[in-house]
């Protein structure tokens, strides 16, 4: 019995495959299991895997006999695997060099916790590697073993499954799996975090996210398929249902939706321009079911976005994020423009001109409402 059972759901990632699989069979720690679950992938993805599974007994391989999806792959690697834990990894990113020996020797001082969260990098075309926002996280003091009433901050990290090692027992006792369509990661970090006594956090980068170069084809990630959306959320919800122990986190779970809607729905490549009426209308129907009591929504105008989207007050939010553009855009050509000599600090020095200095730090994608339950 393997130490890990790392999981790689496989389709149309030919080119990123090799480099893939790569960063697992070298890792230092050789107690793995690598399966590979080709979802009917189009490409040459398949052969590849067998090229490697021939020469590499580690490397399992299963070929799906039609294409299930992301989450329906992943629960077919599940099914079969034999670690200890389970680690997820998509298949265009990679494992950091003595990832799984640094899990290992975590898990091992912190007498195996049902859940070990790690950290990610987002890595670009252009060779910049940059650690996500979170990283003050992971370096927070705090107990080496807790729950989430102890650090309820892990519901601020980005809601995927692929920077945590699970305990396989504890995944059946569980009774976790992967929901069909897109968001599937949402119907499983929630509940995994929400049901877990026992957790830790690794202050290490373990995955390198690839962020790929889409230029101006931004119709490539354009779909209603982005309305899977609320569907997951409902199943979040339900466990919530099931478990009226959690109750009292059901304000901090809508307040995580409703951010994570507002994002789908201000981004480009997400919901198509003619349905984003549609998408409204949803939401609005949508978080009027499930609002509890007790929510406050986030404060600034995070708090007024989400406030007008889960209403379903589509023109409002239109002009809202249009006054909120100029505003920005006038600020920006006023710094521009102001004398240099005209710009001192206290002790009346003068500064230097404003596209000389740092520019202010901005909230990224990875940026989370503070949580509290």
């Amino acid at each position: 019995m393997p130490r890990f059972s790392v999981i790689v759901p496989v389709y149309q990632v030919q080119e990123y495959l090799a480099e893939c699989l790569d960063s697992v069979l070298a890792q230092s720690c050789a107690d793995f299991e690598l399966i590979a679950v080709d979802d009917r992938s189009p490409d040459g993805c398949g052969a590849i895997l067998d090229e490697i599974a021939g020469r590499d007994p580690r490397v399992r391989v299963l070929h799906l006999e039609q294409n299930v999806g992301l989450g329906r792959a992943r629960n077919a690697g599940l099914a079969v695997a034999a670690g200890d834990y389970v680690i997820f990894l998509d298949s265009d990113d990679t494992l950091t060099p003595g990832l799984l020996q640094a899990v290992a020797d975590r898990l091992a001082a912190c007498d195996d916790p049902e859940i070990l969260v790690y950290d990610y990098a987002r890595t670009y075309w252009d060779g910049r590697i940059v650690r996500s926002n979170s990283a003050p996280i992971f370096a927070r003091p705090g107990p080496d073993v807790f729950d989430l009433d102890q650090r309820p901050d892990l519901l601020d990290l980005l809601m995927v499954v692929w920077n945590k090692a699970y305990r396989r027992d504890w995944i059946e006792a569980q009774g976790l799996t992967f929901p069909a369509g897109y968001y599937e990661d949402t119907p499983w970090t929630f509940p995994a975090l929400l049901a877990a006594e026992r957790m830790t956090v690794l202050d290490r980068v373990g995955v390198h996210y690839r962020q790929r170069r889409q230029g101006g084809n931004i119709l490539a990630t354009v779909s209603r398929k982005h309305f899977d959306i609320f569907d997951q959320y409902a199943l979040v919800f339900g466990f919530l249902d099931r478990r009226p122990d959690l109750a009292r986190w059901r304000p901090v779970v809508f307040g995580r939706m409703v951010h994570h809607l507002n994002t789908v729905v201000s981004r480009p490549d997400r919901v198509p321009p003619g349905d984003r009426r549609e998408f409204f209308r949803r939401a609005a129907e949508h978080c009027a079911r499930l609002r509890p009591a007790g929510y406050r929504p986030a404060p600034g105008a995070e708090g007024v976005r989400t406030e007008l989207l889960s209403h379903g007050r589509y023109l409002t939010y239109q002009g809202v994020r249009a006054l909120s553009r100029t505003r920005g855009l006038a600020a920006r050509a006023a710094r521009r423009v102001r004398p240099a000599a005209a710009v001192r600090d206290v002790t009346g020095a003068p500064k230097p001109p404003a596209q000389d200095r740092p520019a202010e730090s901005r909230p990224s994608a990875d940026a989370q409402t503070p949580t509290r339950p």
